[in-house]
């Protein structure tokens, strides 16, 4: 019985742990399909500082990657090609136009992914084109390599690992790729589905966001499942729709994208070691169903923006 006791009361300071945490947290989003916004919000869905972004027209987009740099900036994208940096204060400061730049005038290409490295060069993945390109601030081309899977058709999401590798998305075919700098491909993975995240986990496992296959997936490196949610997360009336970005917390915790999937679902899941949801963010009318990219800002991001913001206010 006294250890019954002793794990209850482990149980609950977990929980009061996380549920203290999870209130202090902001999370940056960037919704399209008509909502078209770039928003930090807190824990409850409470939007502290947003931006309009370019609506749906010709030659925009839906929003599908987004940052927050090291310098409290927002890395973003409002158009297939056309990659934006914001102040806080709303002051766009830095682009980079795929459509033109770097030998892609008259080419097909479209953007989906990208990343700001910590010495400040940009990657970028171009499909159509078929390549990931590294350019510095002065958007001269930096380092490139081709890729060799799904490259001209629809790369979704690409992150880069702890070792410095490339994990690439490709919706067609349906494939997690790893590439090296060299652009040497030293991993992959078949989901057969319109694949759309994936990440390294501290384990030395891939988490996949099976994007059209309305699942998620933990495989280890020799390509075994290690564990599988598909529909309906267990325990709960959530399903899993169209899933999108994923994000491991410093705790070890796990965050989901769930996009399109009506306003009977949230839009963001957390979920522990047991795979029990412990957070989620349901803001169907801030972000409506297009809500494919986000980041959960950790304590010390969250505490400098929250600064900023004040230090802003008239």
């Amino acid at each position: 019985m006294k250890r019954a006791s002793q794990l209850f009361v482990l149980s609950f300071i977990c929980l009061l742990v996380t549920a203290i945490a999870s209130a202090e947290r902001l999370v940056l989003v960037s919704a399209s399909y008509q909502k078209d916004l770039l928003a930090i919000c807190d824990a409850d869905g409470k939007v502290l500082w947003s931006y309009k972004t370019a609506g749906p027209k010709k030659g925009h987009a839906g929003h599908h990657d987004v940052q927050l740099l090291p310098n409290d900036h927002i890395l973003f994208h409002d158009s297939w090609t056309g990659l934006k940096e914001i102040t806080l204060a709303k002051k766009i400061v830095w682009t980079y136009d795929s459509a033109t730049m770097n030998g892609n005038a008259g080419k097909r290409v479209d953007v989906h992914a990208f990343s700001r490295l910590p010495h400040g060069n940009t990657v970028i993945v171009e499909s159509g084109v078929g390549r990931i390109i590294e350019v510095g601030q002065d958007g001269k081309l930096v380092h490139q390599f081709p890729l060799k899977k799904g490259g001209t058709q629809s790369t979704r999401l690409m992150r880069i690992t702890p070792a410095g590798t490339y994990l690439v998305c490709s919706e067609q075919p349906g494939v997690v790729t790893e590439y090296n700098r060299d652009g040497e491909i030293i991993w992959d993975y078949l989901i057969n589905t319109r694949v759309y995240g994936a990440i390294r986990l501290k384990n030395g496992n891939t988490l996949i966001a099976s994007g059209s296959g309305n699942s998620i997936r933990e495989v280890n490196p020799e390509k075994e499942t290690v564990w599988e949610i598909q529909g309906k997360v267990p325990g709960t009336e959530i399903e899993l729709k169209w899933t999108t970005c994923l994000q491991q917390l410093k705790n070890g915790n796990i965050v989901i994208g769930n996009c399109h999937a009506g306003p009977e679902n949230p839009q963001i899941i957390e979920l522990d070691a047991d795979r029990n949801v412990v957070w989620k963010f349901d803001e169907f009318d801030l972000v409506g169903n297009g809500l494919a990219c986000w980041q959960i800002l950790n304590d010390a991001q969250s505490s400098l923006i929250r600064k900023q913001l004040e230090a802003l206010k008239p």
